[in-house]
């Protein structure tokens, strides 16, 4: 079946080029398109979408907002914020909101489709340049970098390589593991710490101090 999306965003020409680009990607079909917060939700709640792309700053319900009450009602329908740079506070509580990533706005047609694939299979969009703008903002000044007593050390090594952002295959190349092995200390990271997905665990090593910014 194919993957459905609802395009979310108060300018025309944007929702236009997204359709266009989507629209021709085979197992990718838009089922919606919304000017605003609150028809995002309606969208949202009534054709229950695998993926909405949603803008942040839209008239009635902003996008968090909208994000807030689409992944409240539970059908699984997950989010992926659009958003610039100048406003790295959206991006934080996009995170708390449990959005699923984050695309820039001028980010290649490549980097739309891969994000719709992405976040539908239940990964989590880390794009390097976003996430280090938003855990910079964790600066954990006189925390030790401690391993959590529930991971074992290569566990923590795992965590380590999330926080920067590293695929599955980068995380593979650096520790010297099969990339399905990755992926088991993956699954077991995010269990142990009660984590959501690679997302939150980058805030939770950040917050923890765990990998400073930079670092």
């Amino acid at each position: 079946m194919s993957l459905r999306v609802v395009l979310a965003d108060d300018h025309d020409l944007v929702r236009a080029g997204f359709r266009v680009i989507l629209g021709t990607e085979p197992g990718i079909e838009v089922v919606g398109e919304a000017g605003d917060g609150a028809e995002a939700v309606d969208l949202a709640l009534r054709l229950r979408p695998d993926v909405v792309l949603m803008d942040v700053q839209m008239p009635r319900v902003d996008g968090l907002e909208a994000t807030r009450q689409i992944l409240a009602a539970g059908h699984g329908t997950r989010v992926v914020i659009l958003t610039t740079f100048d406003r790295e506070d959206y991006l934080f509580e996009a995170l708390q909101a449990g959005a699923s990533g984050f695309l820039l706005k001028n980010a290649s047609p490549e980097d739309l489709v891969e994000s719709v694939r992405v976040v539908a299979r239940g990964d989590a969009l880390l794009s390097p340049e976003v996430t280090r703008r938003v855990i910079a903002r964790f600066s954990a000044v006189g925390k030790q970098r401690t391993r959590p007593p529930s991971l074992t050390d290569r566990e923590f090594e795992v965590l380590v390589e999330l926080a920067k952002g590293a695929s599955n295959a980068e995380i593979a190349a650096a520790l010297f593991l099969g990339e399905t092995t990755v992926k088991t200390h993956v699954s077991r990271v995010l269990a142990k710490l009660g984590l959501r997905d690679r997302t939150h665990a980058v805030v939770f090593a950040y917050e923890q101090g765990i990998v400073t910014p930079g670092g």
